[in-house]
């Protein structure tokens, strides 16, 4: 059987003690537990979390071990950049730039977020998948948890 790898951003690692978050992010990791996914991150998540609160660092080192975490190449900041250069984030968001090109320069087949506003949304989407196109990479499919956890499991949180 096929695991699916997931990418996580910050938002999601920490989303698991937010309150308007946590249902579904734990239950993401319930799956992760049972061998339905995979879980990678990035150095750039690891550097994020670094100044989060204890439990959420040590959520972070428990879910994952060093071959877990993803370096940030030359080859992703320059596919960071290429979204940057082509509008597809603003300078408030630029730190979201390197998660997306990490997640598709490692051809992870899912990066999963809580921000809608500058990840999880359509027309994000569309645009990072436009430069990836330009560049010769495949679409990455960004995704918030719960269209993960429902996919076609009959289960409630």
């Amino acid at each position: 059987m096929h695991v699916p790898s997931l990418y996580l951003d910050t938002s999601v690692i920490g989303g698991y003690f937010d309150d308007e978050w946590c249902a579904p992010t734990q239950e993401l990791w319930r799956q992760m537990e049972m061998g339905f996914f995979r879980f990678v991150t990035s150095d750039v998540a690891v550097n994020e979390i670094a100044l989060a609160p204890e439990r959420v660092r040590e959520l972070r080192a428990k879910a994952f071990p060093e071959e877990a975490i993803l370096p940030v190449t030359q080859e992703a900041q320059e596919l960071a950049a290429a979204y940057l250069r082509q509008g597809v984030l603003t300078d408030k968001s630029i730190d979201d730039a390197p998660h997306v090109a990490v997640c598709t320069v490692a051809q992870i087949e899912y990066l999963v977020s809580w921000n809608f506003k500058h990840l999880v949304n359509v027309h994000r989407r569309d645009a990072f998948n436009a430069v990836n196109r330009l560049q010769g990479y495949r679409p990455v499919r960004i995704v918030n948890p719960l269209e993960l956890i429902y996919d076609d499991k009959d289960q409630e949180i």
